[in-house]
This record gives C-alpha cells, structure tokens and sequence, in this order.
C-alpha cells in the first residue's frame, strides 16, 4: 500500500521540469494525480498509467493565471476523480527568466512572473479549497524558493513572487485550519531541474557553485531529494503542520 492511497492530487506545472518529478512520485506512492500545465501533460500521464493503471491519472492544459482555465481544471478533476485532496502550487515562471538588475526588468515581464506565481497560487487554492473543506481534509502545497530568504541578486520579480508564496502560506494556513485543511511551503534551494539546465545555462553557470558553497552539505540538489518532503506534506505524516515552510536545500537556509 501507497501512503497516499485514495488520495486525488492536482499539480500544477505537473509536465515538466520538477514537477514532472512531483507528479510521478504522488502517483507511486497511490494518489490519482491531474497533471495540470501550460504544455501538454498527456505523454506524462500515459507513462504514470502504463504503470499505475489507467484511472491513476489524467491531464489538462492550464494557465493557472487565467482563472477561468482553473476553473475548468477543478471541475474536469471532480469529474474525473471525484474528489481533491492534495493541491501542489509548482507552476511557475522562472526557468527561462534572464539575470537582470531590478531597474531594467520590463513591466510586462514584473507582471506575468506575479501573474503566474501569485496570482495562479491563489487562484487554484481559491477553487479547491471548498471541495477540501466540504469533505473537511485536505492538503495545499505551495512551492516557495530560497531565494526570497537569501535575497538573491538579479531576479527579483521571482524572488518577490516566491516572498509572496511563504506569506500567503502563512495567512492561508490560519483561513483553512477550521476546515481540516492543511497548508504548507516546500522550500527548495536552487535545484538541477532539466528545465533550468535546458533553458537557462547561463543561469546555472552563475548560481551553481554559489548555492553548493552556501550549504552544510556541499552538493548539488536534483528533484529526487525534494520527493521525501513532498509526499511528507501530501501524507497523513504531517496532519498536524501547517502554515510552516520546510526548506530542502542541504542545509543553506536554517529555517
């Protein structure tokens, strides 16, 4: 048996990248899982079918900043599976992000990365914290970043968005207590996803070593070593956390 047995997750960005990575792990631990992205997840979903069963998963395209797209995500998930227990907030922009000083950052681009990290979080909590809260359990996973604890240089239209995300776990988590739901950050440092090591290799050239330098445990993070604290926080293992940020990082951020 799974430990998340008869559980139903949505993750969004769920196709690609760590999310990829969350999306298959949910599924192997027991949980029917909506791969929610911008791109197609239907190849993602054949896989986690061809080794979980057919009704294990599904997908559907979604920008999570377009709140009529969530909505129609939340209701094909109902109507699929019947049920929404856990909610992973990992869509984001952030990969293919250039380095830039804060005083040349477009306007247009400041307001998509708040418009994808923030107001997409807060729009999926929005639509499936009620089902959560009418079966009175339930467990929201938003992603955060180091960066908005380290203050990192360069990006700040991310590292504000993922401030954004800790603050809103923190006022979410008081909100939904009442209801049975839990709410929580996953906090990871920076990691060798193949979205970032694809898309953005400048970045990594720059960031890598610096962030290996700043933990106790000097290496690089790949999803794998996030999968641990997310099925944690999915579980019934962590019923009673809330509101809390668990940073996976090696030890650069002492939370």
């Amino acid at each position: 048996m799974g430990r998340l047995d008869g559980r139903v997750a949505i993750v969004t960005g769920g196709a690609k990248g760590i999310g990829r990575h969350y999306s298959f792990a949910l599924a192997a631990q027991g949980a029917r899982v909506m791969i929610a992205d911008i791109v197609d997840g239907a190849g993602e979903a054949a896989e986690i079918a061809a080794q979980h069963g057919a009704n294990s998963v599904a997908s559907e395209i979604c920008d999570v900043s377009d709140e009529s797209a969530v909505k129609r995500l939340v209701s094909a998930t109902i109507e699929r599976f019947g049920q929404i227990d856990v909610l992973v907030n990992n869509a984001a922009l952030y990969a293919p992000l250039p380095e830039q000083k804060f005083t040349e950052i477009d306007v247009d681009l400041w307001d998509r990365v708040m418009a994808v990290n923030l107001r997409g979080t807060f729009l999926m909590a929005k639509h499936v914290a009620p089902h959560m809260a009418g079966r009175r359990y339930g467990k929201i996973i938003n992603i955060g970043s180091g960066t908005a604890v380290r203050g990192i240089p360069w990006l700040m239209h991310y590292v504000a968005s993922k401030g954004g995300i800790m603050a809103m776990t923190r006022a979410m988590s008081r909100e939904l207590g009442d209801d049975g739901i839990r709410v929580n950050t996953l906090m990871p440092g920076f990691t060798l996803s193949d979205s970032i090591v694809n898309e953005n290799p400048g970045h990594v050239e720059t960031a890598r070593n610096r962030a290996v330098a700043s933990r106790a445990l000097k290496r690089d993070i790949h999803p794998q070593d996030l999968l641990g604290a997310l099925i944690f926080l999915a579980s019934a293992d962590s019923d009673f956390v809330t509101g809390q940020t668990i940073a996976v990082d090696g030890g650069n951020v002492n939370t």
